[in-house]
């Protein structure tokens, strides 16, 4: 497993989310299906020989499956947040590092920064050069953040509560818990 299908695995739930929510088609911008590789390569930044592989090896685990609508993946919604609970910081463990321009994460991240509030320290960030906090770097569990989570507020908050996981402290995380539990059901 690779941290980019986590990426994919979320990027999969938001974009169900929103054909669901807008009543939209099975096609994106220009015709393009999308589910397709090629779709989820532009809304994630990750190749499609990536997409691809990272795809059949969701297959093979269970977390994600071919769907009975034309053949679209869907995603094992249960397993994927078992995993996230209970496996992610263990798999794909992260730190806070140097101070950092970049996009708020975590605990400063719009999903929960209403809820918890920091201590005065500075505040987990994705380094990003055009981003507009300042705070210590946490390395996103892929390098194309910023793509993956444009006008895509659904896919920021999985991913800001999934870094919240895995980087809090005990009671944060069960806050996080309760938030991403709620955003996939």
């Amino acid at each position: 497993m690779k941290s980019q299908d986590v990426v994919i695995l979320f990027k999969l739930v938001s974009l169900h989310a929103k054909q669901e929510k807008e009543g939209s088609s099975l096609f994106g911008d220009e015709d393009e299906a999308l589910f397709s590789v090629r779709s989820l390569e532009r809304y994630t930044g990750i190749s499609k020989s990536q997409v691809n592989l990272s795809l059949n090896r969701m297959y093979d685990v269970g977390l994600a499956k071919i769907g009975s609508d034309m053949g679209n993946p869907k995603v094992n919604k249960q397993a994927l947040l078992e995993f996230v609970v209970y496996g992610i910081r263990y798999v794909f463990p992260a730190k806070l590092g140097v101070l950092t321009r970049g996009i708020a994460t975590s605990i400063a991240a719009p999903v929960l920064n209403q809820q918890i509030k920091s201590s005065g320290e500075l505040i987990p960030v994705w380094s990003d050069a055009q981003g507009k906090e300042k705070g210590l770097a946490v390395e996103p569990l892929h390098k194309n953040i910023r793509q993956a989570i444009k006008n895509d507020d659904l896919m920021y908050a999985f991913l800001a509560l999934t870094d919240a996981i895995r980087i809090e402290q005990l009671r944060t995380r069960k806050i996080a818990i309760d938030k991403l539990t709620k955003l996939l059901s």
